[in-house]
C-alpha cells in the first residue's frame, strides 16, 4: 500500500509523456490527447438518477432498450460514471459484477454479453474491444484517484490482453479489431473489419502507460487516419462497420447496414473527450448537425438518405457539445437538466455533461443564454 502514491505519480507522468509523443507524431493535424480528470465531474443527483434506473444492486448495468441485457461496454461506462460521481461504493459493485460474470475468458478479456433470460447467462464468449478498453481505463483512473493498487493491477492485465489479442494489421496500418475472433482477414472474406467508434481515444495514453510493450501510439494515429479516409466521400460520414479488405479505402462491411448509426455517433464525443478538436471533419459534422432538416441522425453513407432522426436529449447534447467545443456556443437550457430515458442516450448524456463540466464550463454556466 505504501507504494501506491508512487505508482499513481508514475502513471500520470507516463500518460503525459504519451500525449506529448502523440502530439509530435501527428504530422497532418495538430492533435494530442488531453487527459481528463473525470472524478467529481458528474453531480450526485445526476448519478443517482442514472444509477437508480440502470444499475442493479449487484453492479449489473442494464441496457433497457436491448432486452435488459448487460454488456462489457455498459459495465465500462458504469465504472466511468461512478468514478465521475465519486461513488466508490457503486464503482466497487459494478467492478465486482464485471470481474465475476464477464471476465471469464482465458485470455484476460471480458465476454461481451450477459443475458438474464438465457441459461447459461453468457451465450457468446467473444469480447467487445471497446468494452475492454472502457473497463481498463476506468479501473486505471480509479486506481490513481483512490490510491487503490488492486484496480491498477486489474487494469494492467486487461490492457495487456487487449494489446495481445485485438491488435491487427491492414496493409501498413495497425488496427483495433472489434473482437478477438471473427473480424480478421482470416475470419471474413471482407476482413479485416473495424468499427471506428471502438477507438476510445482518451484511453490510449493510459493503456500505453499500463502496457508499454504494445504500440498504442500507432493504433491511435492509424485510427485517426482511417477516420479521415472513411469521411472523404460525398456524405462524409463513416459507416459503423468498415471493411479494410482493399487496403486502400474503407468501405461498408458486408452483412451490416451501410450506416452512420448508433455506434459511430459516439466518435465525435470520444474525440472531444480526448481534446482532439482540431480534426476538420468535426467542423463538417457540426455544420451537418446544425442543418434544420437533419440534426443528429442515422444516415445511409452511400445514398445520404436519413433513416432516423435522433431527438432524445442524450443525442441532442452531442451536437451541443460539438458546437460548444468548436465555437463556444452555449448549451441550450433545455439540455442542461438530466432527464434519463433509455440506457444508451442517458449514458452519452452524462459522458457529454461530464466533459462540459470539466473543460467547457462557460457553455453551461447559469450566465449563458
Amino acid at each position: 500500500m505504501a507504494r501506491a502514491p508512487f505508482r499513481a505519480t508514475l502513471l500520470t507522468w507516463l500518460v503525459a509523456m504519451f500525449s506529448l509523443v502523440m502530439a509530435m507524431s501527428a504530422s497532418s493535424q495538430s492533435l494530442s490527447v488531453q487527459p481528463l480528470k473525470i472524478a467529481g465531474t458528474v453531480s450526485s443527483a445526476d448519478w443517482e438518477a442514472y444509477r437508480s434506473r440502470f444499475v442493479e444492486d449487484s453492479g449489473r448495468v442494464v441496457d433497457t432498450a436491448n432486452g435488459n441485457i448487460s454488456h462489457s461496454e455498459g459495465q465500462g461506462y458504469g465504472l466511468l460514471l461512478a468514478l465521475a460521481a465519486s461513488d466508490r461504493r457503486s464503482f466497487e459493485q459494478i467492478w465486482s459484477f464485471t470481474f465475476t460474470e464477464l471476465l471469464i475468458r482465458d485470455d484476460g478479456l471480458a465476454v461481451w454479453k450477459w443475458d438474464p433470460e438465457a441459461k447459461p447467462r453468457v451465450t457468446d464468449r467473444n469480447n467487445a474491444t471497446d468494452g475492454d478498453l472502457l473497463i481498463a481505463y476506468a479501473l486505471a483512473k480509479a486506481g490513481e484517484v483512490w490510491q487503490e493498487p488492486r484496480y491498477t493491477t486489474a487494469a494492467q492485465k486487461i490492457a495487456r490482453a487487449i494489446g495481445k489479442n485485438t491488435f491487427g494489421r491492414s496493409g501498413r496500418s495497425l488496427i483495433l479489431l472489434p473482437g478477438a475472433n471473427g473480424f480478421g482477414a482470416e475470419d471474413r472474406p471482407d476482413g479485416p473489419v473495424v468499427n471506428l467508434s471502438y477507438w476510445v481515444f482518451e484511453a490510449f495514453p493510459v493503456m500505453a502507460a499500463l502496457a508499454p510493450e504494445y504500440e498504442w501510439n500507432r493504433v491511435w494515429r492509424d485510427g485517426v487516419l482511417l477516420l479521415q479516409q472513411a469521411t472523404t466521400g460525398r456524405v462524409r460520414l463513416p459507416a459503423d462497420w468498415l471493411s479494410l479488405r482493399s487496403g486502400l479505402q474503407p468501405k461498408p462491411a458486408d452483412g451490416f447496414p451501410p450506416e452512420f448509426g448508433y455506434n459511430s455517433l459516439r466518435i465525435p464525443l470520444y474525440l472531444l473527450r480526448a481534446g482532439m478538436i482540431d480534426l476538420e471533419w468535426l467542423r463538417a459534422l457540426k455544420q451537418r448537425w446544425s442543418a434544420e432538416n437533419e440534426g443528429v441522425a442515422v444516415v445511409n453513407v452511400v445514398t445520404g438518405q436519413i433513416r432516423e432522426r435522433l431527438t432524445d436529449q442524450g443525442y441532442a447534447v452531442l451536437h451541443a457539445a460539438l458546437a460548444c467545443a468548436l465555437d463556444g456556443t452555449p448549451v441550450p437550457a433545455a439540455l442542461r437538466a438530466f432527464e434519463p430515458s433509455l440506457y444508451y442516450p442517458s449514458t452519452l448524456y452524462l459522458l457529454a455533461k461530464s466533459l462540459l463540466g470539466e473543460k467547457y464550463t462557460q457553455c453551461v454556466s447559469s450566465a449563458a443564454p
